[in-house]
């Protein structure tokens, strides 16, 4: 079976990546790298030395999501597994992880078979749980940099739902800041019957649902980008009892820094304020869980990065695009060395799904986004593109080894 489909079909949750792990050990082992495995629990982390030269840091997240998958692929997963809190789930390469990983083999492949051609330091960086926003702090606070040089440049991809072939590119704020709040909401229990009698943490986290979508509508200026969603909504265990407490999952993204601290001060205040309105006696609890920052590509390595692919890919459209809402944990990596930054993203849709005036703005229907359970990337030519954009990123980056390409 090749690697994509094996991986895809055999997904792991965070930091359970064992044998996503085991499988890109043995292959770099054979591919001629220094391999080193275990680095933040699952990481794996491979160095190809070519000489004197820049060090080159090219990665790929490995985990996988608790959803069940739909695509009716010949390869699809259902594989279950166990969450962090016990449960016991569905798992799925909704996010494309598969593609990351086997695409950084494919260039580790190519760029041990060209070393003769460039002088360097290769670091191919297999990073677990990216999905929690903790795998790249876990690795860089378990030693990384103990056993790997720093990069003078980090780069990496993210399959999108882009038509395949289409490569995008935003030059500094790339993805957006993201913090997750857990709030949990105490009130009275009692008889469905009996409502009088009770303080109803149902109702008043209802109240705080509809409230807190105004913080963004209303409380941040209209030239300034967020989103707070409200991902989770838990309370009770049966419809004639009144239950003594809810959880709400809160999700806030942002660019601006300034803004994120409006927002989540916003929603403090929402939370604690309808808590008040509905008499309860004890205070909410609100607790700050995944978060990572604004991923900054730097404008001058980007546009460097851009006209190499734009010079080297034949037939693939490399293009500006606007920044995406979604986050990613790969500046943990590259900000602890103040290494510059080059992430795109990579277009994994069918073309003719999108008409040929598409601005990529908004996804036409029939393409599922990342997360869905029918997000499903055509292996080909994703594959073969991010293989060669991953592949000729670096060489920009690498020394040549028969004369030196301006400084490096």
């Amino acid at each position: 079976m090749p690697v994509y489909e094996d991986l895809h079909q055999h997904p792991e949750l965070s930091f359970q990546e064992t044998r996503t792990a085991s499988i890109v050990a043995a292959r770099l082992a054979e591919l001629g790298f220094d391999v080193h495995e275990g680095i933040g629990r699952t990481g794996v982390v491979g160095v190809l030395r070519s000489g004197d030269g820049p060090v080159v840091m090219l990665r790929a997240d490995m985990d996988a999501l608790p959803v069940r998958e739909q695509t009716d692929l010949t390869y699809a997963s259902t594989v279950r597994g166990t969450d962090p809190d016990g449960n016991d789930v569905p798992v799925m390469h909704a996010c494309g992880h598969d593609i990351h990983v086997t695409a950084l083999l494919g260039a580790a492949e190519l760029l041990t078979t060209s070393h003769a051609d460039w002088t360097g330091t290769l670091v191919a960086v297999f990073q677990p749980a990216e999905e929690n926003g903790g795998g790249a702090q876990v690795m860089v606070d378990d030693g990384l940099y103990d056993v790997v040089p720093a990069p003078d440049i980090v780069l990496g991809q993210h399959v999108m739902p882009y038509p395949s072939g289409v490569i995008g590119v935003s030059s500094g704020p790339a993805f957006a800041a993201t913090d997750e709040l857990e709030v949990r909401l105490f009130g009275k229990g009692g008889h469905g019957s009996q409502p009088e009698s009770t303080i109803d943490p149902v109702v008043m986290a209802a109240a705080t649902v509809m409230r807190l979508q105004t913080i963004v509508s209303r409380e941040i200026a209209g030239g300034d980008t967020a989103v707070l969603t409200v991902g989770t909504m838990q309370a009770g265990t049966k419809s004639n009892v009144i239950a003594d407490e809810a959880h709400l999952g809160l999700n806030i993204r942002s660019y601006d820094p300034g803004v994120r601290d409006r927002i989540i001060a916003a929603a403090h205040r929402i939370v604690n304020a309808e808590a008040s309105a509905s008499g309860a006696t004890r205070a909410p609890e609100i607790t700050g869980r995944d978060s990572f920052p604004v991923l900054m590509n730097d404008p001058a390595a980007t546009a460097r990065t851009i006209a190499a692919m734009r010079e080297s890919l034949d037939g693939v459209d490399v293009r500006e695009v606007q920044p995406v809402m979604g986050s990613e944990d790969i500046g943990n990596l590259a900000v602890p060395v103040d290494a510059p930054i080059v992430y795109w993203l990579l277009g994994g849709a069918d073309p003719a799904l999108f008409p040929r005036d598409e601005h990529l703005t908004s996804l036409p229907a029939g393409v599922p986004s990342n997360h869905s359970p029918f997000f499903a990337p055509v292996p080909d030519p994703t594959l073969r593109v991010g293989i060669a954009a991953l592949t000729t990123a670096a060489r920009e980056w690498l020394g040549a080894a028969d004369a030196h390409k301006g400084e490096r």
